[in-house]
């Protein structure tokens, strides 16, 4: 099945070379360590018996909590909303009110995926969509019926879960690109880079994990399985017609 959500990153694209390459046998816990918009957990066989899903983004994880616990409440606070420039400039400022329900912060903030450009949130799309539409919440409720929702760093998460049965998917912000997530104020910079990849090479369980093909990554990994994988660049018109190649990358 698909995302509900579009993602800055998402692995829409990539998710059947990602799941082609998951253990066969052995695994017990799912961990997507950067959830994101889940493409590889909505796409992926539950053929684990425990899964989790994970981001350090507090706004995602609550919207992933309610879509979980409260479908159609969110579907209620998005009825008969306008998809306007005004209306998405509305939301990004009385998102910022803190005394919003669980459910409104929700609601918003899919609004806000849904109508800004590129799903980065920074600015509005300004393309015709039917904005409000929520009719894949209930299998997304569904599916996620028994997924445990965590918002943890990488560290912490992964310290939490390992255990030798247990399947890591990391989908770390690309190098380059770490200013560009709304999460936190501090960047997902080459330190950190450096840090998961030496979390990673000491875990009991297995992990498989997507980049951007860069030369500080395959030096990162240098002692891991590292496959380069190519896909269209569907990043401007002009660039279509160009491969992007990307890294898939495992410790098995």
């Amino acid at each position: 099945m698909d995302s509900f959500i579009s993602w800055m990153g998402g692995k829409k694209s990539l998710r059947n070379a990602i799941c082609e390459r998951f253990p066969q046998e052995g695994v017990e816990r799912y961990i997507e360590v950067f959830g994101g918009a889940a493409w590889v957990l909505f796409h992926k066989d539950k053929h684990a018996a425990f899964e989790v899903y994970n981001d350090i983004n507090g706004n995602l994880v609550n919207l992933f909590k309610c879509v979980k616990h409260h479908p159609d409440a969110i579907a209620d606070e998005l009825d008969n909303v306008l998809y306007s420039r005004v209306t998405y400039s509305e939301f990004k400022e009385l998102h910022k009110n803190t005394a919003l329900t669980d459910i409104q912060r929700a609601a918003m903030y899919f609004y806000m995926i849904k109508a800004s450009f590129g799903s980065k949130l920074d600015s509005f799309g300004a393309k015709p969509r039917d904005i409000t539409k929520t009719d894949s919440f209930k299998a997304i409720k569904e599916r996620l019926k028994s997924v445990v929702i965590e918002n943890k760093s990488f560290e912490a998460l992964i310290k939490q879960y390992d255990r030798p049965q247990t399947l890591f998917y990391c989908d770390p912000p690309y190098l380059g690109t770490g200013y560009y997530y709304d999460h936190s104020d501090a960047p997902f910079d080459k330190t950190m880079h450096t840090q998961l990849a030496e979390i990673l090479r000491n875990i009991k369980g297995k992990c498989i994990i997507s980049y951007n093909d860069d030369e500080f990554i395959r030096e990162l990994y240098t002692d891991f399985t590292i496959e380069q994988v190519s896909r269209q660049n569907n990043l401007s018109s002009a660039a279509r017609q160009n491969a992007y190649n990307e890294l898939i990358i495992r410790n098995y």
